[in-house]
């Protein structure tokens, strides 16, 4: 009987959704006192991006349930703060290409993030993507300067010149 008790038990811990999350959501005003307290800038980059984060979670939610000026003027607060994270790395003094914490955090981040505003803009009705096709244009550049800070060396793609012959030839 007491073997029985005691898969039982493991079964129970191995099955996802059967235990408690080990660690809870944040709200917005806990990670932004925790902010104003930060004085490592990777840190406070880093619970710079998770407040982003929330505001986007909050923004999706507010599309998906039909009020479109709340969630634009949630993307509004999501670019900002995803804007303050980087900005704060920049003051940081840390080379991207050398010091990559928080700087990798926030690339990942910004990709994760156009991909959900794509889905997004998707699920919307076309008049109302504007603000969603801004934001998604905006984190895209901002992406753009992360990659180019994160790998100096390499060319961005725009500027690469076009082959007026195949390769080999």
């Amino acid at each position: 009987m007491s073997r029985f008790l005691v898969g039982m038990t493991l079964l129970a811990v191995m099955l996802p959704g059967t235990r408690a999350s080990a660690r809870r959501q944040e709200t917005e005003e806990e990670l932004q006192a925790r902010i104003q307290q930060e004085r490592n800038p990777v840190k406070k980059a880093k619970l710079e991006i998770r407040v982003g984060r929330v505001r986007l979670r909050k923004a999706i939610a507010a599309y998906d349930g039909g009020d479109v000026s709340q969630g634009a003027d949630l993307l509004k607060g999501y670019v900002e703060q995803m804007k303050s994270s980087w900005q704060t790395l920049q003051r940081s003094g840390r080379q991207a290409a050398h010091q990559s914490q928080g700087f990798k955090e926030l690339d990942i981040a910004l990709r994760e993030d156009s991909r959900l505003l794509e889905d997004l803009a998707h699920r919307i009705s076309y008049f109302n993507r504007a603000s969603v096709e801004k934001t998604r244009q905006e984190i895209e550049a901002m992406r753009s300067e992360v990659l180019r800070a994160l790998f100096p060396g390499v060319r961005p793609r725009d500027s690469e010149k076009p082959r007026t012959h195949p390769p080999g030839l």
